[in-house]
């Protein structure tokens, strides 16, 4: 009887060991997609801060040339 017990508070054991370990390994892939992620965004995000960049500074001199020209 005493046994038995044991064996169920073993195995108990062991399944909650074993989803415990799932959980972690499931946390750890879900960081490591989002460090990727943020990576590859951050690369996107340069490419549009450059562009937008550009295009502001074309704007601000198409708008002094039309201010110099008086239209």
């Amino acid at each position: 009887m005493q046994d038995q017990r044991i064996e169920k508070l073993v195995a108990v054991a062991v399944n909650i060991t074993k989803v415990l370990v799932i959980m972690y390994l499931g946390l750890v892939e879900v960081f490591k997609i989002s460090k990727l992620l943020r990576e590859k965004l951050d690369a996107e995000l340069d490419i549009s801060r450059k562009w937008a960049s550009q295009n502001y500074s074309i704007l601000k001199k198409r708008l002094a040339e039309q201010k110099i020209a008086g239209v």
